[in-house]
């Protein structure tokens, strides 16, 4: 009998202890949320699970973001009906600028379309203010209902900080690059360039800079584009050495009272020279080195120039000794006497003849202007568009265990070595060149230097000189950096008479194909690298996977990737639901 009245007991009490497990489980949960909330409002974290960490921002990054003091205002014009490529640009930067906020609630951010107006007159009126302001526009063809549609775009962004405003245009394009690729690059450069902005901006004492003169270097004009870009971070300046012994220093004196030698630059730029380089000269320019002053070299071994032959139909090319050889020998590098012939060349227009009056030209590829596409990871020309060079030499390094020698710039596996003398004439392109004389391996023509360099006057200066206060010789630098290169006219502007007036045209553009160059965008790197403190440059060596998709494939398996995409989520859903339906059954029928 006893037996008997439990049974019932037990059945009725299963159905209150799941209820009340239930409970208990709720009021659990929702502590636990409760907590978590509160201990999230006073720590912080964010986790980044992507393979190649694309979320975790430098520490040179977060470095800038902590010292910036008032609010910095991104303006982004990539709000809209874009490609997927542009979306996906959109969705990073927006990403990206979230990152930025976690660590400083000082930047704020607004995505515009430019398109957002009906009126046509206002969106031109907006169009040509973005343009002014700096902004490059990109035309897309656009398939609508309608059929091709051309689209304008403007992928960048005006940064403004306490009252001032720049451009910044997030699309790294490249000549002859998949639009994909392209895209991805942009992605890359992202951090670096949102972050660059602000270094721009916030920047109140600028570091000195100083172009070299009194050698034949270009000239104030021929470089005004490039000193004008360098001004957004240096106070750049012209300087003539003429054997003063303070033109690069400056004697300082310390907190403990003792005079020291500083350089007055954080940089200087020896921009192609035509003249020798007395060893005065040369011994100040050691020296600033050897007190961990940067140089970047752009000297051309070889002369020659395009003026005779646009006279004369040709010009010899010949060796150009302006007495640095030696200098650069014993940094780790020389400087080859020959010229460079590669079948990726920049088009000339040559003249073939008249119509009437009218002078005719056309273009041929003028192998002596070879175009060089950087394959290196480094910071310095990674992504960069194709640069333009003329007359250029190769460089070869020396064997020097205390410097590290990187390649920047190569021609390419179609390159050809002409020894000096040479003559250079316009009938190389009146014939098709053969390709067994364009077979040379890749040759460098930009090298960078790091380490601790000995001084050229190691041992070649008397006791009483090397002992002089206001001298204070030094036979070894400290850890440092140089670049040097092989064409003085990678960092010439062209230029044009516009008003009555010359003015510079930019950098790396070339009038006669209307093309716009890498080389502006590879000198601002080169500066930058070798004068940053800051470590910021080393973003740009990030690398971010382009996972895209194989679309032969897809196109192939069209049907059976649309079922797979559209059915196989309801099926996971309904089977689950099924198994929990069956578990629960099979708990509660016992």
């Amino acid at each position: 009998m006893k037996s008997e009245n439990t049974v019932p007991v037990n059945k009725l009490s299963g159905p209150f202890n799941n209820r009340r497990n239930s409970l208990i489980q709720l009021l659990l949960g929702l502590l636990i949320v409760l907590l978590l909330n509160v201990i999230g409002s006073y720590i912080f974290t964010r986790l980044d699970l992507t393979s190649e960490k694309r979320f975790t921002l430098s520490p040179s990054t977060k470095k800038l973001l902590r010292e910036t003091d008032d609010i910095i205002f991104y303006r982004v014009y990539l709000e809209g009906d874009f490609p997927a490529g542009f979306k996906m640009l959109s969705r990073s930067t927006r990403e990206m600028l979230d990152e930025f906020r976690a660590v400083n609630d000082n930047i704020q951010y607004e995505f515009v379309d430019p398109y957002s107006s009906t009126d046509a007159k206002t969106r031109k009126d907006v169009f040509d203010r973005l343009q002014q302001q700096g902004l490059q526009p990109t035309d897309l063809n656009v398939r609508t209902r309608k059929g091709q549609e051309q689209q304008r775009i403007f992928p960048g962004i005006i940064v403004s900080y306490k009252g001032r405003e720049i451009p910044l245009n997030l699309l790294e394009e490249q000549m002859g690059v998949d639009p994909g690729v392209m895209i991805n690059n942009s992605i890359q450069a992202l951090e670096y360039n949102l972050s660059n902005a602000i270094r721009k901006l916030s920047t109140s004492n600028k570091p000195k800079i100083a172009f070299i003169e009194g050698h034949g270097e270009l000239s104030a004009m021929e470089t005004g584009d490039i000193s004008r870009a360098l001004s957004d971070y240096y106070a750049v300046e012209r300087i003539k050495i003429q054997g003063k012994i303070n033109a690069l220093t400056d004697r300082k004196e310390g907190e403990d009272g003792q005079y020291r030698t500083i350089n007055k630059y954080k940089a200087i730029i020896i921009a192609k020279p035509d003249s020798i380089f007395s060893e005065k000269d040369k011994f100040i320019i050691d020296q600033y080195i050897m007190k961990g002053g940067k140089v970047l070299w752009l000297v051309d071994p070889v002369s020659a120039s395009m003026d005779s032959i646009q006279t004369n139909d040709h010009t010899l090319g010949i060796t150009q000794d302006i007495n640095l050889n030696d200098q650069l020998f014993k940094y780790g590098v020389r400087l080859n006497s020959n010229l460079l012939l590669d079948l990726n060349a920049l088009p000339i227009p040559i003249f073939t003849g008249r119509i009437g009056n009218q002078p005719q030209f056309s273009f041929f590829p003028w192998y002596y202007f070879p175009v060089l596409t950087s394959t290196s990871d480094h910071p310095v020309v990674k992504n960069l568009n194709a640069i333009k060079t003329e007359f250029i030499s190769s460089i070869d390094t020396v064997e020097n265990p205390a410097i590290r020698k990187t390649i920047l710039l190569s021609t390419s596996k179609y390159t050809h070595i002409a020894m000096t003398p040479v003559m250079i004439s316009l009938e190389i392109v009146r014939n098709e060149p053969d390709p067994k004389d364009y077979a040379q391996p890749p040759q460098p023509v930009a090298v960078l230097l790091e380490g601790e360099f000995e001084s050229l006057f190691k041992n070649r200066v008397p006791a009483e000189i090397q002992q002089a206060p206001e001298i204070s010789f030094e036979e070894r630098s400290p850890e440092n950096r140089m670049i040097v290169m092989s064409d003085g006219d990678l960092i010439r502007n062209q230029v044009q008479f516009t008003n009555g007036t010359f003015v510079p045209l930019p950098l790396g553009f070339d009038r006669y194909t209307n093309q716009t160059f890498g080389n502006r965008e590879l000198m601002l790197n080169a500066i930058n690298y070798l004068c940053d403190d800051t470590g910021l440059m080393s973003v740009r060596a990030r690398e971010l996977k382009l996972r895209s998709l194989d679309m032969k494939r897809a196109q192939g398996n069209l049907l059976f990737w649309q079922l797979l995409n559209t059915i196989a989520p309801v099926l996971v859903v309904v089977i689950t639901g099924v198994i929990l339906a069956l578990i629960r059954r099979r708990r509660y029928a016992k």
